[in-house]
């Protein structure tokens, strides 16, 4: 087979932050080894995140339907085999439902995710302090195992979107800086208090228009609360497309994200990021990509040794659940300040 028709699948499904976490490795790939094809296989709703990249498509999961099961993902199997022959698979999931696809697709190249879970369970025991390899890294060396190096030291991202009208109306006019604050996470442990967040909100927005995100009914209602209390801040959750989404993130000053999905897609579009972290740690693995140490504001690991409690921060002591608390937040409002 010649180099002009080898065709990479990639595997990775969820959640929206590791999908994120994919594009500025596949950016670099294809800049870097622009005569191979990739198709990634993900949930249709992440795929705007791939637009723009040259030589990859998106091929949609339907998880809850037609591709749901082992009879599903053998269905599934048969449609990326019936137009494709595959080169090689990149599994950067390596999840039960990706290594029972792999037995359904032909092609006899296949390599998997190491996660990393003996480090991490290292890690999050306090067994060792250190950082450990980053996301970004295991999904490269994936394509290094296929025989293709990345490079992920000198990134290229896209130019800032053009904001259609929709919302440019719901921004309004400005002249000040964009400032982004994605305020929530999955688990609690990872979030910094409303209540302080309610006060760094109100001290960015007298000098720059403050742009929150979120989703779902309750986030939505605490986000209408915080637009409702502040000039200059407004409430784009449930709003926008997510196409819309991240054309006015593209446009941000700098986005102030827990350790979360909206971090990542700030980051994979080439914005300043600056992360609340809580009972979960950077050495985890799971920074932003392309961003200073200095732009993840942490607890005192003094008053909280065990921190890291867990890698997704879904576990902690009760004590802990307001950890990122600790962090004041005039050191999150200068930290941005020092950004833009």
């Amino acid at each position: 087979m010649s180099n002009t028709t080898k065709h990479i699948l990639v595997i990775r499904l969820s959640a929206m932050g590791d999908v994120a976490m994919t594009v500025p490795v596949l950016n670099a790939f294809s800049k870097q080894y622009p005569e191979i094809k990739i198709t990634v296989l993900t949930r249709p709703f992440f795929t705007p995140f791939f637009r723009g990249l040259q030589n990859v498509s998106v091929f949609s999961i339907d998880v809850k339907g037609k591709h749901k099961g082992v009879f599903g993902l053998y269905k599934l199997a048969r449609e990326l085999n019936e137009n494709n022959q595959f080169f090689a698979v990149a599994d950067l999931h390596n999840v039960l439902r990706s290594k029972i696809l792999k037995q359904f697709i032909k092609c006899k190249r296949f390599v998997s995710i190491d996660k990393g879970r003996k480090e991490k369970r290292l890690l999050t025991s306090g067994k060792i302090f250190e950082p450990l390899k980053t996301t970004h890294q295991r999904y490269a060396d994936v394509f290094g195992t296929l025989g293709f190096p990345i490079d992920l030291s000198t990134p290229q991202f896209p130019n800032k979107a053009i904001l259609n009208e929709t919302i440019k109306k719901l921004i309004g006019n400005h002249s000040k800086k964009l400032v982004g604050i994605a305020p929530f996470a999955a688990h609690e442990g990872k979030m910094y208090p409303l209540d302080a967040m309610k006060v760094v909100i109100e001290k960015l927005s007298k000098d720059h228009k403050v742009i929150l995100f979120g989703g779902g009914k309750n986030e939505i209602e605490v986000l209408n609360n915080f637009e409702n209390s502040f000039k200059d801040t407004v409430n784009v959750a449930g709003k926008l497309s997510l196409d819309e989404e991240l054309d006015l993130i593209s446009n941000l000053d700098v986005m102030l994200s827990m350790d979360s999905g909206n971090a990542h897609v700030a980051a994979m579009l080439g914005v300043k990021v600056v992360t609340i972290w809580g009972v979960t740690h950077p050495f985890a693995g799971f920074t932003p990509f392309n961003q200073p140490d200095a732009y993840c504001l942490l607890p005192n690991r003094k008053e909280f040794p065990l921190i890291p409690t867990s890698v997704y921060g879904n576990k902690y002591p009760e004590n802990y659940k307001k950890a990122a608390g600790s962090i004041e937040p005039e050191i999150v409002v200068e930290k941005i300040k020092s950004i833009i």
